[in-house]
């Protein structure tokens, strides 16, 4: 027998009596001793849940194998109380350590065994598994589950790992008047006395722990269709959602079509619903059968243009793909966490091409995905897409960009260098070879290299395995008006000296606006492309044509300046998109003036008729005038916007446009004009034609005043008060008074944020970009350190991505040296979690970068 196989078993007959103690937390090494004893598990829990309570009573039939049973067996509990436990048919005193409950040797078996569990779980409006909301319209009360990544073990005893999949069968008690929404249709309801009701769903498929779900509340289904996914909402919300659903159900429908055929496996779950949870931490959480979506990315409480509607169709079928890639076909352990991330979005957008031909789809992927990903893929607290998570608690840290948006722009790279055809073939193999089970990243790689013939072993080894992107840069020269010379150099962002293995098309742009292109491959640090040799000398070149590549990919000067004179009139919006994002990671590489990106785009944005890449120039303009261009071009600067917001919000053709230049007019009024234009768009003197704002509209225009100190800014949010006296409007205006210019109302509120546990997520995070206005920094500079010495305790309480905001928004709107020399400082001070430490590199870098960049361009 090998070693290693030696080395396995031994390894796999250890269970808890390996640990002095039991450990917190789930190590790596628990799970896969776990994993090799404990299998065939079944959950039938029954809960019981009363309207108000901090608590639910529950009981819990634990059925499950294990191949030996020769120490105690950790089962992972945190957060609750257990009053009564039997195993195999004996009653045993609960002994609970590090979060865990200690099974005790004598009282298991090899084969079959069942415990038996009475427990209580914690319910509350934030930091526990199982939240509630409070509908401040009607009183009404929701409860609703979030598990992801490891969190089900505060809802119930468990084994809290992706890789031990087990069936669930939930049985609900509940006010009669509630509708309760879990994985599986239910079974039954009957009645029960003191208006109670039991609800009984049918078993699932195996899932995982984290994929187990439930909701409870007054839910209506909305528009209830044969043939079309179900759509629940809060009574409150049924009207609103009434007029969305329609498009909402159709995207799905659609969407499990289409997915259904692309891998060769029907849906995997015998329903689907999506249920609108108010207040959701997330854009969404693919529960197996049953997604739940953050409601406002469905009801929008802002007037929507196309591309809020193109985002709403991404998310829900971002979702929507998660049952076959997460729900059906699990990564192992959260380290490989991109092959469910980075595979729905990238799929979203697949997907969204086929149904939505006609539109430029693989644009707002570049628009959607890219700006995320090359942010931080270009800090020095960037990570691998592969990232290595010793134990599960702190696997939240895997959630951001790196997965997000590297991952899905990675795979879009991968689909250009085998070919769709193979690409797909590819999915369906890994697919059909781990039907409701697990997989690993090598499983996938393994599938692709099976059907394309190809080795990909080098190329994912760097794109999986090592952190950063290339920065390729092209050189080229002409003779005789036909080029004689065109190369690729690429270097590492992050000052290393590896290769990227980089595919991509190269743009030949020329003066009549037609263009030519070629396929280049870069494996080393240089290569002639001697295909383009003799081709017709451009006026520019572009280096990731269509998108294809990942890296920084900046324009050559001689370009540069052509493009500038030109940008314009090319016809071609993809490339056009394109080509300004170039200049603006120009910009950020302190290689182009800010001041000269903004007076561009202040010249063409009356010529652009794209929504989406006015936005985002619109966007980026504004980032540079608030942060890196001196106060005098920033007075400048906003004038002219701010005019032409005021201009273009009345007048423009596009109705979609108007919305553009009406959300841009807040972040550029500092001055009495524009405070004044925000007024009347709040009393109704001033309206944008065809537009309805809409609540958080109007909320954002008195956030605005209240942070510019405007002298009526009292009297507009006290009327506002009035006029939405709702539950959100409560939210929204919790959110606009942190944006006051008063330093007793910031400590207020940090202090809130802070120790307030009774203040739900949503509302922090909603208010966390008012509190630090961009107007503001020296009155928010003072909070940078607490900020930084509260991460621990935010890493511990708060959802997965509420750290990365919380940072961002506390030193990415700073802009001195003093505050860049705070958080340098405290990353060198004492023994700091490596994750924690990894997330302030990250934020940091973008003060760094407008430390760089004003030092350069303004002392010029």
């Amino acid at each position: 027998m090998a070693l290693r196989k030696i080395l396995y078993l031994v390894m796999a007959t250890v269970t808890y009596s390996a640990w002095a103690q039991a450990p917190v937390g789930i190590p790596r090494e628990l799970a896969r001793e776990r994993a090799a004893n404990v299998s065939d598990l079944s959950y039938a829990l029954h809960y019981t849940l009363v309207e108000h309570s901090a608590q639910t009573e529950a009981t819990e039939t634990l059925r499950f194998k294990l191949k030996r049973a020769a120490s105690p067996l950790l089962l992972d509990f945190r957060d609750g109380r257990v009053s009564t436990l039997i195993i195999n048919g004996a009653s045993v005193a609960a002994e609970e350590s590090n979060g865990h409950l200690v099974l005790p040797v004598e009282h298991l078996h090899a084969g079959e065994n069942a415990l038996e569990i009475h427990f209580a779980a914690n319910v509350a409006p934030a930091e526990k598994a199982i939240t509630r909301f409070e509908d401040h319209d009607d009183g009404s009360e929701y409860i609703y589950t979030l598990f992801v990544p490891m969190d089900a073990s505060m809802a119930f005893p468990c084994f809290d790992q992706p890789d031990l999949k087990g069936r669930f069968q939930l049985t609900m008690t509940a006010p009669a008047a509630w509708t309760v929404i879990s994985n599986t249709d239910a079974t039954e309801k009957k009645p029960l006395t003191g208006g109670q009701a039991q609800t009984t769903f049918g078993e699932t498929h195996p899932i995982s722990t984290y994929l187990f779900a439930f909701a409870a509340g007054p839910f209506v289904k909305i528009h209830p269709v044969a043939g079309l996914p179900g759509l629940y909402a809060r009574k409150s919300k049924a009207q609103a959602a009434e007029s969305e659903a329609p498009a909402v159900q159709q995207t799905a429908a659609d969407g499990i079509r289409y997915l259904s055929s692309y891998f060769a496996q029907p849906f995997p779950f015998p329903k689907y619903d999506m249920v609108l949870i108010p207040g959701f931490a997330y854009g969404g959480m693919e529960h197996a059968g049953s997604t739940f979506l953050r409601e406002e990315s469905v009801l929008f409480r802002t007037a929507p243009t196309e591309t809020n509607l193109i985002n709403r169709q991404i998310l829900v079928l971002h979702e929507l793909t998660h049952q076959w890639f997460g729900d059906f076909t699990t990564m192992r352990w959260f380290d490989d966490l991109w092959l469910k991330e980075g595979f729905a979005q990238y799929m979203a957008y697949q997907t969204l091409s086929v149904l939505r031909p006609k539109d430029a789809i693989w644009k707002r992927f570049y628009e959607a995905i890219k700006p995320a990903a090359y942010g931080i893929d270009e800090t020095q607290g960037t990570t691998p897409i592969y990232q290595d998570i010793p134990n599960l608690k702190d696997a939240k840290s895997a959630y951001g960009a790196i997965v997000y948006s590297k991952a899905p722009g990675v795979l879009k790279q991968l689909a250009f260098v085998l070919g769709d055809d193979n690409f797909r073939k590819g999915l369906q193999r890994y697919l059909a070879a781990h039907q409701y089970s697990n997989a690993e990243w090598s499983d996938l790689i393994g599938s692709f290299e099976a059907v394309s013939g190809q080795s990909l072993t080098p190329w994912a080894e760097m794109w999986i395995r090592h952190r950063g992107m290339p920065r390729v840069d092209v050189a080229w020269s002409c003779s005789d008006g036909k080029l004689a010379q065109l190369a690729l150099t690429q270097h590492d962002v992050l000052g290393g000296s590896v290769t990227w293995p980089t595919a991509s098309e190269i743009l030949l742009g020329y003066p009549d606006g037609t263009s030519k292109t070629v396929r280049a491959q870069l494996n080393a640090s240089s290569a002639a492309v001697n295909e383009a040799l003799g081709k017709p000398c451009p006026a520019f070149v572009f280096a990731n044509d269509r998108d294809y590549g990942y890296g920084l990919f900046l324009l050559d000067e001689r370009s540069r300046d052509y493009v500038t004179q030109h940008i314009g009139a090319m016809p071609d919006v993809f490339e056009r998109t394109l080509l300004w994002g170039s200049l603006w990671e120009s910009v950020r590489a302190a290689a182009f003036a800010p001041e000269q990106y903004v007076e561009l785009a202040l010249k063409n944005l009356p010529q652009e008729k794209d929504e989406a890449l006015a936005a985002s120039i619109v966007a980026r303009s504004e980032v540079a005038i608030h942060s890196y261009v001196s106060d005098r071009a920033r007075e400048r600067l906003m004038a002219q916007l701010e005019q032409m917001a005021m201009q273009r919000m009345v007048s423009d053709p596009s109705k979609d446009l108007r919305i553009v230049w009406f959300r841009a007019l807040a972040g550029v009024s500092e001055q009495p004009a524009g405070r004044d234009a925000l007024r009347a768009l709040l009393d109704g003197t001033l309206t944008v034609p065809g537009v309805q704002l809409r609540q958080q509209d109007r909320w954002g225009l008195v956030a605005a005043l209240i942070a510019y100190n405007d002298p009526h800014a009292e009297e507009v949010l006290q009327a506002e008060e009035k006029r939405d006296p709702s539950g959100d409007g409560k939210k929204y205006s919790y959110a606009a008074q942190a944006a006051r210019p008063d330093a007793a109302v910031k400590q207020r509120y940090f202090d809130d944020y802070l120790h307030h546990a009774e203040r739900p997520e949503d509302w922090i995070e909603s208010s966390l970009g008012a509190f630090n206005y961009w107007n503001q920094a020296a009155l928010t500079e003072p909070y940078v350190q607490p900020a930084l010495a509260a991460l621990p305790q935010i890493k511990q309480q708060r959802k997965i991505f509420f750290l990365v905001g919380w940072l961002d928004a506390f030193i990415e709107n700073q802009q001195s040296e003093a505050a860049q020399q705070q958080v340098h400082q405290y990353l060198k001070s004492g023994a700091l979690d490596p994750d924690l430490r990894l997330k302030i590199l990250q934020a940091v870098d973008e003060l760094d970068r407008t430390v760089a960049i004003r030092k350069k361009f303004i002392s010029q």
